[in-house]
């Protein structure tokens, strides 16, 4: 199955090299071109694209601003944001996946690395690039947001559940959350799932951001 892919950025070269790029791969298509956020919306509705590749920096509707636009579409469930910019700071890598983005990485990102994201992306799977993950978790660390919206409870999940919450916070894959806990790759998959559905997250970036909105990643204990 082909990936249909929605470039969104206000430079044309960069949306001319990333179409060249991704239109290359057999499995990935490029199914529009967005200048501004407000156009990244309205052809995220006319293409259903399964992933937007969104600069956060743009004209008019900011990449953040279109991004909590696509994902509180309830019509635009299956499309996923992927998050690609020069700008890798904790405050982006908050808002961003407060918004529901489901990765973040920087434009420094190896071609081979972001054509595996986008990929990886489509499959509902959530990534992150290693000083992202590293400046979100020191910007719960040091200020949970108390003006954040109501995060979800965590009395419905099991012992195991919460075990999978830390380490999926933690940026664990599925392989390396299964060797942690000593159970098989797919049974480590079926508990991140289980704990996605109880929590009402939309991918495994939400689930960190639930993590330590809850304060059950910092050590603290869950907010019940």
């Amino acid at each position: 199955m082909t990936i249909r892919v929605l470039l969104a950025d206000d430079q044309a070269l960069v949306r001319a090299s990333f179409r060249l790029i991704i239109d290359s791969e057999p499995d990935l298509e490029v199914v529009g071109e967005a200048a501004t956020g407000d156009e990244a919306v309205r052809l995220a509705r006319s293409t259903l694209a399964d992933v937007v590749l969104m600069d956060i920096r743009m004209p008019e509707t900011d990449g953040l601003a279109a991004t909590g636009a696509i994902t509180a579409d309830d019509d635009l469930a299956g499309v996923r944001v992927l998050i690609l910019t020069t700008f890798e700071a904790d405050e982006y890598v908050f808002q961003a996946l407060r918004a529901g983005a489901s990765g973040f990485l920087g434009k420094g990102v190896e071609l081979a690395d972001l054509l595996d994201a986008i990929r990886l992306v489509a499959q509902g799977e959530a990534l992150l690039s290693p000083k992202a993950t590293k400046a979100l978790i020191a910007r719960y660390l040091a200020a949970p947001d108390p003006k954040g919206p109501p995060v979800p409870e965590l009395t419905s999940l099991t012992e195991r559940e919460r075990e999978v919450l830390v380490l999926v916070a933690a940026g664990l894959s599925n392989d390396a959350i299964a060797e942690r806990l000593h159970v098989s790759p797919w049974t480590a998959k079926t508990h991140v799932n289980r704990t996605m559905v109880k929590l009402g997250a939309r991918d495994r970036a939400q689930l960190v951001v639930i993590a330590y909105q809850t304060g059950f990643a910092r050590g603290q204990g869950p907010v019940l």
